[in-house]
C-alpha cells in the first residue's frame, strides 16, 4: 500500500493565488506538475485520481487550506471531495488561528464529524512561527482528539518569509511542550534537514515527510536516516498538484532501501501515524 501522506485536490483560489507564483517558474513545463490551472473550472476530482492511479498511489490525504486572508480550500470542500472517493481520499482539516475559540470549535467538527485524520496549519501562511500562543490551543485540541497536527518544515517556496519553518527551535520547542502531540513535519526541512532528523531522533512523536521533493532530490541526510535508524520515522508524500505521484517516486529503487524500510516509508509508517 502507497500512501500520500500530503497532497491537496486544489480549488481555483488555490491554484491561482499568486504566492504561488515562485514554485509556478519552478515547475514550468515539467510534465509531472498541475500548478498551473488550465481554466478557472473547478478540477474534477477524477483528475486527483487518475494521478494517484498513474503513480501506483492507494490513498491520499488532501488538506483544507486556511489562512489570514480567507479560505483556499474550505474544510467542507475537502469533505465533499472524499465523499466522492472514501476509499481513496483522507480529509485533512485546516483552522483560522487568529480566532483560537473558534478553531478548537472547527477542529472539532473536523475530526468528529467530518472524518478526518490530521490537522494542518501553515506557520508561514500566518507569519508566525509554531511557538506562538495561538497555535497552542491546537496543539492541545489535537492531543485530545487523538490526532496528528501536520505542518511545514523547511525553507517556503511560495513567496512569504522561510524563518518560521526551523524545526530548531520551534518543531524541538512544541514537541517539549506537547508530548503526546504527534507531529508530521512536511518537505523534509530543507536546507535545515540535518536539524529536522535530529528533532524527529530525539522526540518519539515527530515525523517526517517528503513532499514537495521528488526521490532524486533527496538530501543524503534524509537517505541516509531512511537506510538506517529513521526508517519508522519518514513517510512519502508528494505535494499534488506541484508534483505529481508518478514523478515524485521515479528513482526509489535507487534509494537501496531495505525491504521493509521500503514498505514503511511508502505506506506504513502512514497507515500507523493517521490510523488509517
Amino acid at each position: 500500500m502507497i500512501v500520500d501522506a500530503w497532497s491537496q485536490h486544489p480549488t481555483p483560489r488555490h491554484l491561482a493565488h499568486p504566492m504561488f507564483d515562485s514554485l509556478r517558474r519552478w515547475t514550468r513545463g515539467d510534465a509531472g506538475s498541475r500548478l498551473s490551472p488550465a481554466s478557472d473550472e473547478p478540477w474534477p476530482v477524477s483528475l486527483t485520481l487518475a494521478a494517484m492511479d498513474q503513480g501506483g498511489i492507494d490513498v491520499s490525504l488532501i488538506s483544507a487550506w486556511e489562512g489570514p486572508r480567507g479560505s483556499l480550500v474550505s474544510n467542507d470542500e475537502v469533505a465533499a471531495f472524499v465523499h466522492e472517493a472514501p476509499d481513496r481520499l483522507v480529509g485533512v482539516g485546516s483552522v483560522d488561528i487568529s480566532r483560537p475559540r473558534d478553531a478548537v470549535r472547527e477542529i472539532r467538527r473536523c475530526v468528529r464529524e467530518l472524518g478526518f485524520k490530521a490537522i494542518r496549519v501553515l506557520p508561514w501562511l500566518w507569519e508566525l512561527p509554531p511557538t506562538h500562543a495561538r497555535f497552542y490551543p491546537i496543539f492541545s485540541e489535537c492531543c485530545e482528539l487523538g490526532v496528528p497536527f501536520c505542518t511545514q518544515v523547511g525553507h517556503t517556496g511560495p513567496l512569504m518569509p522561510s524563518e518560521v519553518g526551523r524545526p530548531i527551535p520551534y518543531i524541538d520547542q512544541v514537541a517539549i511542550d506537547f508530548p503526546d502531540l504527534v507531529l508530521v513535519c512536511g518537505h523534509i526541512g530543507y536546507p535545515w534537514t540535518e536539524e529536522m532528523i535530529a528533532v524527529a531522533t530525539k522526540h518519539p512523536n515527530v515525523y517526517v515527510d517528503t513532499s514537495a521533493y521528488t526521490v532524486k532530490r533527496y538530501p543524503a541526510q534524509l537517505v541516509g536516516y531512511l537506510r538506517a535508524h529513521g526508517a519508522g520515522k519518514v513517510m512519502f508524500g508528494t505535494n499534488w498538484p506541484m508534483i505529481a505521484p508518478a514523478k515524485a517516486l521515479e528513482g526509489l529503487d535507487a534509494l537501496g532501501l531495505p525491504d521493509a524500510a521500503r514498505a514503511a516509508f511508502l505506506g506504513g509508517n502512514a497507515e500507523r501515524v493517521f490510523g488509517l
